[in-house]
């Protein structure tokens, strides 16, 4: 991996660890993700337009990620029901890396260097470490979790695969957002039978500056996979939980432990080997 694509995957790492702590802190997480989805979909159409559309043979995997990423949203938002941004984030991140590289040698034919497979390893079991540093995640959230970890882990491949068919990593990265994000409202809809009237306040414009971060943080990443093996970009995101973990402690007062400590070395040393294999 070149030093542009690693600083600007770590940077989709803050960002989405931002939003995750934005969607975490509102009392109507379920209303909050329809938004954001489709506040992504809004901002994603001027893109779309301009840029040049994504060839045929991307847009089978388009769809396919977008209903991934529709169950991605709502088992994510289950998760965050009872449990805690530094317990659900890590759980949910850390079961994608092998499952992306397993995904990306079965069908990609990807073969990973032995030290890309050590950073594997060390930014999935940090992951882990950091989970578990405080006390026992609520049994429903870690399911929950896992669940997400899982659709992250196939979305992550199907645009991996998706977009070296397209031709235009932002085309595909903007018409994706646009597929996942219009039909959130529907989902919702379907799951609480009512629609809240949308008013502007302050809760519409954190959805807002989460939508605008999300969009980017995820399009940044599919444009990295167009350069570099899958499971390395999927793993070096993984650092995002250091981040999620330090948003954590400061805005949602949630408390570090000397074990989740030793799990942020581990994704340290995980993302080192990552960007020397």
């Amino acid at each position: 991996m070149s030093l542009l694509v690693i600083a600007l995957v770590l940077g989709s790492a803050v960002m989405h660890a931002a939003w995750n702590a934005l969607l975490r802190s509102n009392a109507d997480r379920l209303w909050a993700m329809a938004v954001m989805c489709f506040l992504c979909a809004v901002l994603a159409l001027p893109v779309a337009l301009i840029v040049p559309a994504p060839a045929a043979a991307s847009w089978p995997y388009m769809a396919a990620s977008a209903a991934v990423q529709i169950g991605y949203a709502l088992f994510l938002v289950r998760a965050y029901r009872e449990g805690l941004l530094a317990q659900v984030y890590p759980i949910a991140r850390g079961t994608a890396p092998l499952l992306v590289t397993l995904g990306a040698a079965l069908f990609v034919g990807e073969h990973l260097a032995l030290l890309s497979l050590v950073g594997v390893v060390l930014v999935s079991g940090g992951i882990v470490a950091i989970a578990f540093g405080q006390g026992r995640p609520d049994a429903g959230s870690t399911l929950a979790a896992v669940a997400t970890g899982a659709c992250i882990a196939a979305y992550m491949v199907i645009d991996g695969v998706g977009v070296r068919h397209s031709g235009h990593p932002i085309g595909y990265a903007a018409w994706q957002a646009i597929l996942e994000g219009a039909p959130m409202p529907l989902v919702f809809l379907a799951i609480r039978r009512r629609l809240p009237v949308l008013g502007w306040n302050r809760e519409l414009a954190k959805m807002t500056v989460g939508a605008a971060i999300s969009v980017t943080a995820y399009g940044v990443v599919i444009w990295a996979m167009s350069l570099s093996p899958m499971g390395q970009v999927s793993a070096l995101r993984e650092t995002s939980i250091l981040f999620a973990a330090v948003i954590g402690a400061v805005f949602l007062r949630e408390r570090l432990t000397a074990r989740r400590l030793l799990g942020a070395a581990m994704i340290a040393g995980g993302a080192i080997a990552l960007s020397l294999g």
